[in-house]
């Protein structure tokens, strides 16, 4: 079974996201899209793949978005994904593809919608936060 994940090893979410995933048991590919961006052909698959607008995957945080002027209605779909192939840091993270589906994890614990095994056991987010419980109920 074969699962990717975009992600960027400084974002919590996409470290608890990676972590899931193995504790599910599958050891994923990783793609650090920040050193490896996707090609633009790939990310419109993903977007698609998503059923999200472009618009829904940029990142605000930590990016160039309010310098480009990015939250302006005038940009069009191609236009923003050129601005993501340009800044990768615009891509929101982490992405993860499933045989079940393919996903913007936000938060990481929607990646246990798309895990063919999403019975992980307990798990605590690297803030502290309990996700699934010692009894195995997932609390959000």
């Amino acid at each position: 079974m074969k699962i990717t994940i975009y992600h960027n090893p400084a974002c919590g979410t996409s470290r608890n996201t990676l972590a899931m995933i193995r504790q599910s048991g599958e050891e994923p590919e990783i793609v650090e899209y920040l050193k490896t961006p996707p090609s633009r052909e790939r990310l419109v698959e993903l977007i698609a793949a998503m059923g999200i607008a472009p618009r829904a995957l940029l990142r605000e945080k930590g990016t160039p978005f309010a310098e480009l002027g990015l939250a302006d209605p005038k940009w069009t779909d191609d236009e923003l994904i050129d601005q993501m192939m340009a800044h990768p840091i615009l891509i929101n993270r982490p992405i993860v593809v499933t045989p079940l589906g393919t996903r913007l994890c936000r938060p990481s614990e929607e990646v246990l919608d798309i895990l063919p095994n999403p019975n992980i056991g307990p798990f605590t987010k690297d803030d502290g936060e309990v996700v699934i419980n010692a009894d195995g109920r997932r609390l959000r």
